[in-house]
């Protein structure tokens, strides 16, 4: 009776392990579809075409969620879907947007603050920094330099806390700090399965450096 038991235990044990392996790979695959589908409409579909194509990627992280609920990142990844909508969109539909975009993110970073390597943190500086501030919305310079601070503690040589770090010093006018952070972007390794969005966000930050170094070059004069 003893080893029957045993025996069943084992069974029961080893089936919720090889349930939850599956449910990992399920998640990973789900995700990585998502970052690809985002990939897409960000760098391959003409502009006036981006706002469907961004809602379709929001309703595939939404499908994502409530497949393999509390995953972050499913959730984090309809946060970026959202935030990339808003931003194509405009309007006051964008606000309702942004700010179930940062719902999302701040029930993510109490899950697990570090997933995605720092993309919770990168995403909410993006919200601070381009969002309006209030009474329209919640934008607010101080916390965004503190998100993309956080992210940048997280991931130090990634390419995307970076680069949105280099655009807020940008937007701030300070060039000279901007384009250390450029060059960083530029000099980060290539992430394996992401390769779509890290040779677009490359040509992003090339296209921002070269446009800095073309119109502010007293700014940089001194780092020459």
């Amino acid at each position: 009776m003893y080893r029957k038991s045993l025996l069943i235990s084992f069974i029961l044990f080893a089936g919720s392990f090889l349930s939850a392996g599956a449910s990992a790979a399920g998640v990973d695959a789900a995700v990585a579809d998502i970052g690809h589908r985002w990939a897409k409409a960000t760098y391959q579909t003409p502009e006036g075409a981006q706002a469907p194509a961004f809602e379709a990627v929001v309703d595939e992280a939404q499908k994502a969620m409530q497949e393999y609920p509390g995953n972050v990142g499913p959730m984090v990844w309809k946060a970026i879907a959202l935030a990339s909508a808003a931003n194509a969109e405009g309007g006051l539909g964008a606000l309702r947007k942004v700010k179930e975009a940062r719902e999302l993110l701040l029930k993510a970073e109490a899950i697990d603050p570090n997933a995605l390597d720092g993309s919770i943190y990168c995403t909410l500086g993006s919200l601070y920094a381009k969002v309006p501030g209030w009474p329209l919305g919640y934008g607010d310079e101080g916390k965004a330099e503190k998100y993309f601070e956080k992210a940048l503690f997280v991931n130090p040589t990634g390419i995307d806390p970076n680069y949105f770090y280099a655009d807020f010093l940008a937007d701030r006018g300070d060039y000279a700090k901007a384009v250390i952070y450029l060059e960083h972007a530029l000099a980060a390794p290539m992430r394996p399965g992401r390769e779509d969005a890290d040779a677009g966000r490359r040509r992003e930050a090339l296209h921002m450096l070269a446009t800095i170094r073309a119109n502010h070059p007293d700014q940089l004069a001194s780092n020459w």
